[in-house]
């Protein structure tokens, strides 16, 4: 949780536009940035936006923690991944992070986060939720953009987030596409954008795609996330519409991601994100 008592912020950041409004949320609070950024998956942009930042590769996860140390953090927020499929180029752990990754014994996404978090945690430098910090950054229920679904749409949706649900727990990704009843992909190791084009490939137009946390996942370190590059691909596509957990996944640059859903006809849907929920009315 986000104190309001806080003045300094630290701020491990990932690839995305999700640590670009964090920084940009914390500053228009007052609040000072340090981050630390992952060379190759960090937008350089945030350097402008942070008091100081230190670069590092994915894995030097001792230098990561003494840079926080230095700077007197005492809460710190993860914003933005790093791409599995760029691990062999840029993965570079050091000592501490070998010895951290022989501990958990399990290289899932949910499993290595809290495992990071559980050692900057164990220096004294608390983990918390960025979102908080956002204002309005959460899905609504029902439709927040694009024309009012279809009951065959709103079917596809229902299963696509129970194949996400049943495949949860395997952590084979957060995305999956289906037309008219058939699964067209899940996202894997190759990432959202390559399962989507996949899926478009096979099915052709009008895709319905889900993008909804593994159960169980920590959402401090890793939420469902969409934004106006997640629009352009779907138009790209042609998918028909994206249906993400209301009140559990961020919608980034809200306003522009909507605008552009609207302009391209592409329905943004909020689904409750309870497993044995219906796909609700509009919203």
């Amino acid at each position: 949780m986000w104190a309001a008592t806080v003045n300094k912020l630290g701020l491990i950041a990932g690839n995305g536009v999700f640590p670009i409004e964090v920084a940009t949320a914390a500053r228009r609070r007052g609040c000072a940035v340090v981050a630390v950024a992952h060379r190759g998956e960090t937008d350089e942009r945030l350097s402008a936006l942070c008091d100081q930042i230190t670069w590092i590769r994915v894995g030097e996860l001792q230098t990561l923690i003494d840079a926080l140390k230095r700077a007197g953090v005492t809460q710190a927020a993860m914003a933005g991944g790093i791409a599995r499929a760029r691990l062999g180029e840029s993965f570079a752990p050091d000592a501490r992070a070998i010895a951290m990754l022989a501990r958990v014994g399990r290289f899932s996404d949910d499993a290595l986060l809290r495992a990071v978090a559980a050692e900057v945690e164990s220096d004294g430098i608390a983990m918390i939720d960025p979102v908080p910090l956002l204002e309005d950054a959460l899905a609504a229920r029902g439709r927040m953009a694009g024309p009012q679904p279809t009951a065959a749409q709103l079917a596809d949706l229902r299963l696509a987030m129970g194949v996400m649900r049943a495949l949860g727990r395997f952590d084979v990704g957060q995305a999956a596409a289906v037309r008219d009843g058939m699964v067209g992909a899940i996202e894997a190791i190759e990432g959202t954008d390559a399962a989507l084009r996949r899926a478009a490939a096979l099915c052709g137009r009008g895709l319905v795609v889900a993008k909804i946390a593994k159960p169980g996942q920590d959402l401090r370190f890793d939420r469902p996330a969409i934004g106006p590059a997640t629009i352009d691909l779907l138009e790209e596509i042609g998918a028909a519409m994206i249906g993400v957990a209301a009140g559990q996944a961020l919608i980034l640059e809200r306003a522009r991601t909507l605008a552009a859903a609207d302009a391209a006809g592409l329905i943004v849907w909020g689904e409750d994100a309870a497993a044995d929920a219906e796909p609700g009315t509009p919203g």
